[in-house]
């Protein structure tokens, strides 16, 4: 372990700042003037300093304002301590006063815990927590998922992790199994984050990720241009996934809960508590029922009635019914998730309403957008201005 008074550390290192709700944290810290240090993993193609840069020049474009560039801190969560270099791991030590690990992978089945999602929600905790110990930062902030509950009914507490629980899928296991780690081998100060189900932003409808909700609407859009419109509907759709009409979902906009988190890291009080980031007016199955289907019919392509290879909605139905099984335990009634410390702690940030106008507004985004095909115009890119080549990046 390197030791630096921590007077000298005030950057927040993050993990998974090139996802989505990562992304939205990184513009809300650089706006509130936070210094950041990103640890991102490249490929073949893009670096990890231009991975950042893109997300950086992305908002600015949309802001309309200059950002600061975060300190790029190159790693790999499959790797003990994240594979950072020396060097990196030296500055992180001197910069570096508190971690935010944000990373996780959101597939759903996976027996195998060298692959996902283990290897990035279990293995990679481990390599974060790893990284904190060996360079002395001694203050973490997790986020974790509302549904470490698993298949709990009834009310359930912040307070709560493991009570004897079953869980629904391999993502809540690792999930719940992430934060029992980050617990018991972290350091003295852990602040734990459970969003519910994370969808598009509020305003625009804007996503990158396209599971649960968004895979029922991709599918209903692919197969529609196999069947005639008016051949699907929303309870047949909440049928074939078992979904009782009255049962509900417990979804939150991502720039919420982003501005949420971005808080608690910059709040003192927050310190060593946990808050369900969830929603306290959970949306039914009905209206996601009704949103699918309204989607659907009025922003998909649906094959022509004279389309001699036009298929009937029996077809409609069993194709869907096969492509959504792993998403039947997602479809499950959802508990109520207790909000004693969130309420306290984000009262003046009110989660905003989730109708049916504005999961319209997502779902219509994600078809518009391809479900993240379709091609996106590069941001400007801001001219650097030369440093001295003894001046740390960041």
């Amino acid at each position: 372990m390197i030791d630096i008074p921590a007077s000298d550390r005030r950057h927040l290192l993050i993990t998974g700042a090139t996802g989505l709700l990562g992304s939205y944290v990184v513009r809300d810290l650089l706006l509130d003037g936070q210094p950041l240090a990103l640890v991102v993993r490249g490929d073949r193609r893009t670096s990890p300093e231009a991975r950042v840069d893109r997300i950086v020049a992305a908002w600015e474009s949309e802001l309309g304002k200059r950002l600061p560039r975060p300190r790029v801190v190159p790693g790999d969560l499959s790797r003990p301590a994240c594979g950072v270099a020396p060097a990196d791991l030296e500055w992180v030590a001197r910069h570096c006063g508190a971690v935010l690990h944000n990373a996780a992978s959101l597939s759903f089945r996976g027996s195998d815990r060298d692959a996902e999602p283990w290897l990035s929600n279990v293995t990679g905790t481990a390599h974060v927590l790893d990284l904190a110990r060996t360079a002395g930062i001694d203050e973490f902030h997790h986020v974790s998922t509302a549904y470490v509950c698993g298949l709990r009914t009834g009310r359930v507490t912040e307070e709560e992790l493991l009570v004897g629980q079953a869980f629904g899928n391999d993502y809540e296991r690792s999930k719940a199994e992430a934060e029992t780690m980050v617990r018991s081998e972290g350091p003295r100060s852990v602040t734990v984050y459970r969003p519910s189900i994370i969808v598009g932003d509020s305003r625009t409808g804007y996503t990158t990720t396209f599971h649960g909700l968004f895979a029922v609407i991709r599918l209903g859009h692919t197969l529609l241009t196999r069947v005639a419109l008016g051949s699907t509907s929303g309870p047949a759709i909440l049928s074939l996934l078992g979904a009782p009409a009255d049962d509900h979902k417990n979804f939150v906009p991502v720039d919420w809960v982003a501005s949420a988190i971005a808080h608690g890291v910059q709040t003192p009080a927050a310190r060593g508590m946990t808050f369900h980031l969830t929603h306290p007016a959970p949306v039914s199955n009905a209206t996601i029922g009704d949103v699918v289907q309204e989607a659907v019919e009025r922003f998909s392509r649906a094959a022509s009635p004279d389309d001699p290879d036009l298929c009937d909605e029996r077809w409609f139905a069993d194709n869907l019914a096969a492509q959504l099984e792993v998403y039947r335990s997602y479809f499950r009634n959802d508990p109520t998730f207790d909000r004693t410390n969130t309420d306290r702690l984000f009262s003046h940030l009110p989660c905003p309403d989730l109708d049916h106008a504005s999961l319209l507004r997502m779902a219509k985004f994600a078809i518009e957008d391809d479900f993240g095909r379709a091609p996106r115009p590069e941001p400007p890119r801001r001219a650097e201005t030369p440093k001295p080549a003894s001046a740390p990046a960041g």
